[in-house]
């Protein structure tokens, strides 16, 4: 009699299907199989055998196994059955997650034959092709100076097309065929690797960093410039075994490229890489390399966490605070905390890296569940820099700069330093307004105002996407008094440009960084330590390094102080202070001048003081005793749907199918964004004090709501610890 195997399948619903295993076949757990689903055929995950089957139907055979191994290992398996379970997430999608796209959508778990391309013998010089055939000239440059073959998915990485490979291998200038006397150098780099020598400060913290012996989480807590990365490394190399693999988050594409860098001067061909930014080759490379054991040590974004690591021996979280690594869509785990629980697992270590700590990591490290080891000293002879707020209230501005702010600017350009200006908005100005009548232009989809990039002559929504063409006669009355109201990073690019001419004026936000490589150019011309001035919103507020940036200067400070979000205060602090480690990195001293209507405010003030801990302290009370995270547990069910009415209407509905218990439950209540993208977005927030509980309640929700038949068009979710709750 055959078997009975559950099934798991990439689909949004919270159940499994049963089939019946061929005898000819061998099932393992974790194993892709192709199942008949409907009148199609589906690929599964294997997640349970020898089930009993139900009575009274007959089950549809597995029709093939993909590969005759699992695609994931059973500690992977647990590892996204807890995730399901904690986010009240789909089991199937959870799963999916951890395969690489091409294996998703059902394709063979193995690579196409890799061709190595050499130079040949005696190739023509790259200035004798076409005049236009700048790639192909920088194709065959590269080949003639390689000590080995390159790999196609190697030139591939560095822009090469198939068709400028085919055209140098017709005209024979280059070869498949390995040039007489050359060896091919074995896969792992034979050179040398540099010795890394550690601060007096940094060798009392690497000391303090508990030994790979079984499970241990420890804070590392690290100023900015302190060298963190630094520790990672040394970290590593003391107790990674030459066998084993080690995972390395970080919180954004953009870091990756100067981290891998920095690793790979170590560790060499060891290190891979996992974003979204690869295609799907180049991911089911490296996760064929991680699921097959081989000793890599990978860094990767927030998915990365997902992978099927067999020999995991170590787990770095840089910038442990980031929200980044909460995803925001879809399944809506939290990498970091995800990490963490797959260290116990693993029983490894687990360092999280920050100079800002969230206040859920430091209250664990309060409560003696993380080891905190301090880092507060900078490398060589940078200090900290100086923190100055500058009250802007009555102050001319222009492009959101104050005329101090302007002068130290030009100060700094004229001793030979770079400056980075940061301000939160990008396009040239949050409203086009008409002068004559008030009309804001507004998007149609959302509830929101659409944002007037110049250099486009456009109106964009940044929430849906939304864009027509800027209006300079107001299409409610007719004038012409059309004008920008506010800054944001284009208008402040363009005052600088204008005001210093004799500079570049460098932008980093998402409209400047689209173009593949664009982000690589810019950071290029910044570290080559010319004078300059670089303007941009987040994105280089973490991470980066710029050893002769002396000045930052903060726009406009006051974002996060009256935010209806509980969460505000901590990540404007973050922000701030991550932004202000920018300045000062080397042996030049740092400033930063702090843009402010609200200089009196204690929260800036203490900033200004440079002291995170003191005022996470302060905002860790203040949670306590509004009974807020970390010390409640918190969830929030999402609803939206063609009509506000509808959502709110599914939401109350919802209350009152809730088992009377301790929970305290606010709303149903409109999102602050209530309508985007024409759909009507409500909330219900559930907190209790007892996090097993209120997961308890959740899967019994979720159960229920499943058997209900939902109102056309209504879409909920459930977000366990979120980092939204507006």
């Amino acid at each position: 009699m055959s078997q009975t195997v559950r099934v798991a399948l990439n689909r949004p619903l919270r159940r499994l299907f049963d089939y019946s295993a061929p005898d000819d076949l061998e099932l393992i757990l974790g194993q892709r199989v192709r199942i008949p689903f409907g009148p199609r055929s589906a690929t599964g995950l294997v997640v349970d055998i020898g089930v009993t089957p139900p009575e009274g139907i007959t089950l549809k055979p597995v029709t093939s196994v993909a590969e005759p191994w699992p695609a994931l290992p059973a500690e992977t398996v647990k590892l996204l059955s807890w995730a399901s379970s904690y986010y009240q997430h789909p089991l199937g999608e959870c799963l999916f997650m951890a395969l690489p796209p091409a294996l998703r959508k059902g394709r063979p778990a193995e690579l196409k034959d890799r061709d190595k391309w050499w130079a040949a013998n005696e190739p023509a010089s790259a200035d004798d092709l076409p005049g236009k055939a700048h790639k192909q000239q920088a194709l065959l440059r590269l080949l003639k100076d390689a000590t080995q073959a390159v790999p196609w998915n190697q030139l591939r990485q560095q822009g090469f097309t198939l068709k400028q490979v085919q055209a140098l291998a017709d005209k024979s200038l280059i070869s498949e065929v390995e040039p007489p006397g050359m060896e091919t150098p074995a896969a792992t780099g034979s050179a040398a690797t540099p010795t890394l020598t550690l601060t007096a400060a940094q060798q009392r913290a690497a000391d303090a960093l508990p030994e790979r012996k079984g499970f241990s989480a420890s804070l590392l807590y690290g100023i900015t410039g302190s060298g963190k990365t630094e520790l990672y490394l040394h970290y590593l190399k003391r107790e990674l075994h030459e066998n084993g693999q080690a995972l390395v988050l970080v919180p954004e594409i953009n870091l990756t490229p100067q981290t891998v860098a920095r690793f790979r001067k170590y560790f060499g061909d060891r290190i891979v890489v996992w974003h979204s930014a690869l295609n799907d080759s180049q991911r089911l490379e490296t996760w064929l390399r991680v699921r097959n054991g081989e000793p890599v040590i990978l860094i990767g974004t927030r998915s990365a966490v997902l992978l099927p690591f067999t020999a995991l021996q170590a787990i770095v979280v840089d910038e442990e605070h980031d929200s980044s690594y909460k995803q925001g869509e879809g399944f809506r785990y939290s990498a970091r905390d995800l990490a963490v629980f797959r260290a116990r697992e693993n029983q490894c270590p687990v360092i999280l890296g920050t100079a800002t700590p969230s206040l859920e990591t430091l209250q664990n490290a309060a409560a003696g569940k993380y080891l905190k080891v301090d880092l507060t000293e900078r490398v060589g002879e940078a200090r900290p820099p100086n923190l100055r707020l500058l009250d802007i209230r009555s102050r001319p501005l222009t492009g959101g700069l104050s005329r101090p702010a302007m002068e130290d600017i030009r100060a700094t350009l004229e001793a030979n330093q770079q400056v980075l200006v940061y301000i939160n908005r990008r396009g040239f100005a949050p409203v086009l307004m008409c002068f004559d009548c008030g009309h804001i232009a507004e998007c149609p989809h959302c509830d929101t105002h659409l944002t007037y990039h110049r250099r486009d002559r456009a109106l964009r929504c940044h929430h849906c996407n939304y864009q027509q063409p800027a209006f300079t006669r107001c299409p409610k009355c007719s004038g012409e008094a059309c004008k920008p109201v506010g800054q944001g990073t284009e208008q402040t690019e363009e005052i600088l440009t204008a005001s210093f001419p004799e500079v570049p004026v460098l932008r980093i936000d998402r409209d400047s960084t689209q173009r593949k490589g664009s982000i690589q150019t810019i950071l290029k011309q910044v570290n080559s330590g010319a004078p300059c001035i670089l303007v941009g919103t987040q994105m280089v507020a973490k991470g980066h390094d710029f050893p002769n940036v002396t000045l930052v200067v903060v726009v406009n400070a006051d974002g996060g102080l009256f935010s209806v979000d509980f969460r505000a205060p901590e990540q404007m602090v973050q922000t701030l202070l991550q932004v202000s480690g920018r300045a000062g990195r080397g042996a030049k001293p740092g400033q930063v001048l702090i843009q402010t209507c609200h200089s009196d405010h204690p929260l800036l003030t203490t900033i200004a003081r440079g002291d995170y801990l003191s005022i996470a302290r302060q905002l860790l009370a203040e949670r306590e005793r509004n009974g807020l995270p970390p010390f409640r547990s918190m969830a929030v069910i999402r609803a939206e749907a063609p009509t506000m009415e509808a959502a709110l209407a599914f939401l109350d509905q919802v209350r009152k199918d809730l088992p009377d218990s301790k929970l305290e439950i606010w709303g149903p209540l409109p999102a602050t964004l209530a309508r985007k993208a024409d759909r009507h977005r409500a909330q219900l927030v559930l907190q209790s004090s007892n996090r097993g509980s209120l997961n308890r309640i959740l899967a019994q929700l979720c159960a229920h709501v499943d058997q209900q038949r939902l109102s056309p068009g209504l879409r909920w979710l459930v977000d366990v610890d979120p980092l939204e709750t507006g």
